[in-house]
């Protein structure tokens, strides 16, 4: 069995949400976050207001993927060995994340960008190894972007909607190519459903959680 358990997905498709959800069904699971949270020093160099820019403009294809992965390195040693580790955004979706900066940043195609990231991370696979699952409100990538920018409430413009079209090919590129555990799919999927769907999954992949259900806000069994 493995040790880590990661939620994916673009912006606004419930990442988040189904971590804290998980953490709190069993003690058995560790939230362990995104990636800033392990490497603040790190991170606090480039927050901020410039933070935008850095992302997309100063900072190379080289220190942001290196950023990233780093990151995830020193998370995955913050796993308490009794427990399994729940990671907000896992290996596949820094890695998806770096492709489409990489795209964007660099003008180049997605086929380009990923060869560019992957001799940078070094690996295919994500080491050490984890259950991933991805969230995201459409196969389609503009039917997902819509939905992604209505729970927002504003429109996604500029640099950051074309990083966000990268992304979404990205990911269901990858989710084309079987890398990932479960694909939950669909804007008429509400919170307590998509909770139901990733603890069956996790079960189907050996992780022991305990059968009583997640109880929902309002008391009914998720």
């Amino acid at each position: 069995m493995t040790d880590f358990v990661s939620l994916n997905g673009p912006d606004n498709s419930g990442k988040s949400t189904q971590v804290r959800m998980l953490a709190e069904s069993w003690d058995g699971f560790c939230d362990l976050g995104p990636v800033h949270r392990h490497d603040p020093a790190a991170w606090s160099r480039v927050a901020g207001p410039g933070f935008g820019t850095w992302w997309f403009t100063t900072s190379t294809t080289e220190e942001l993927t290196h950023l990233l992965f780093s990151s995830h390195e020193a998370r995955s040693r913050a796993r308490p060995p009794d427990r399994i580790g729940l990671l907000d955004r896992g290996w596949h979706m820094l890695l998806a994340t770096a492709i489409a900066t990489c795209a964007v940043k660099e003008s180049r195609s997605i086929e380009s960008a990923w060869s560019r990231v992957l001799a940078l991370v070094g690996a295919e696979v994500p080491h050490p190894a984890e259950i991933p699952i991805l969230l995201v409100p459409s196969l389609d990538a503009e039917c997902s972007i819509a939905v992604a920018q209505q729970r927002e409430g504003r429109p996604w413009t500029g640099v950051y909607l074309d990083y966000q079209r990268h992304l979404h090919r990205v990911l269901l590129r990858m989710a084309r190519q079987g890398v990932f555990a479960e694909v939950v799919s669909g804007p008429s999927h509400d919170i307590d459903a998509t909770h139901a769907l990733v603890r069956r999954t996790l079960i189907a992949h050996g992780v022991g959680i305990p059968s009583t259900p997640y109880l929902a806000k309002d008391g009914r069994p998720s």
